[in-house]
């Protein structure tokens, strides 16, 4: 934001007449007390300075914990704690069979055993399925969950039912040409759907970085009456250009499609996409994290 220092107030001029007996008054430099273009931001600062948190971020499909780094970094700046754990079939692990099971275990044992307490756990894309299970495993360490354009299944239901009929068939093409049941996105789609506020070569730096996704997790059918019973408090974030999802019907989508199925939950909103957002401007996005999660 930019400020016209150029036309501000100007001090008060000496009244043009004055009575006889009455001496001068003085008047003050300024006729009243501006706050200062950044006071905002400091005063937002201080508010987030107040209340210490505990993150533990988890990504989506196509990514690995890196993803995350940026967004970590920043709230680490303001005195927050935050984990990022890995987990099978991404990041090293070369396991493209990995099961949603599997990783829901091992995020819920990473907690357990660095004995993490009172957490916010965020879930991006895919990670908000993950978060849905991880709660049910551990709900006494829980202080809230936050989606963040993530999936919100309902009971019984799969990541793929959440997907309009042609993107379906488009990702069940994707399995059958792979070689190991994998779902790598072709550019083309990165491009347009989930980098779509990303310049080109944005978008190219990082589409580098996109491995295939275990396609099993994709089609699963999950049993959720544990999570819809927890009574944990809950919020979205919701980036309103992501179109990873297609924007429009009232079928499908992030908002308020999924996230209405939380019941009563904290709404955040903001400009942003599905990937490149989080990348190139990570103190916006942890600034709504901080927001989704405070008291």
């Amino acid at each position: 934001m930019t400020y016209n220092y150029e036309n501000l107030p100007q001090p008060l001029q000496s009244w043009t007449f004055q009575h006889p007996n009455q001496p001068p008054v003085p008047h003050p430099v300024w006729p009243y007390i501006a706050q200062a273009p950044w006071a905002q931001d400091l005063e937002h600062e201080f508010r987030e300075r107040d209340q210490p948190l505990t993150f533990v971020l988890v990504h989506g499909s196509w990514a690995d914990a890196s993803f995350w780094s940026g967004i970590a970094a920043e709230l680490r700046k303001k005195g927050h704690t935050v984990y990022v754990p890995e987990f099978p079939g991404h990041g090293a692990d070369p396991n493209k069979a990995a099961t949603h099971a599997m990783m829901t275990k091992s995020i819920a044992d990473y907690v357990t055993s660095h004995n993490l307490k009172n957490i916010i756990l965020v879930g991006h894309s895919f990670g908000g399925s993950l978060v849905q299970k991880v709660a049910e495993h551990i709900p006494d360490r829980l202080k809230r969950l936050v989606f963040m354009n993530a999936f919100v299944l309902k009971d019984g239901g799969s990541l793929a039912d959440e997907f309009p009929p042609s993107m379906k068939a488009m990702f069940k093409q994707l399995v059958e040409s792979s070689k190991d049941n994998t779902v790598l996105l072709p550019f083309p789609l990165f491009r347009e759907s989930f980098a779509n506020l990303a310049s080109y070569a944005q978008a190219q730096q990082l589409y580098k970085k996109v491995t295939p996704e275990p396609a099993g997790p994709l089609f699963e059918k999950f049993d959720l009456k544990k999570f819809y019973s927890l009574q944990v408090p809950k919020s979205y974030v919701h980036l309103m250009e992501d179109t990873a999802i297609p924007l429009g019907s009232p079928d499908y989508g992030w908002h308020p499609h999924m996230s209405s199925r939380l019941g009563l939950y904290r709404f955040i909103q903001a400009h942003g996409d599905h990937m490149s957002t989080a990348q190139f401007e990570p103190k916006l996005i942890a600034r709504k994290i901080y927001e989704a999660s405070r008291d």
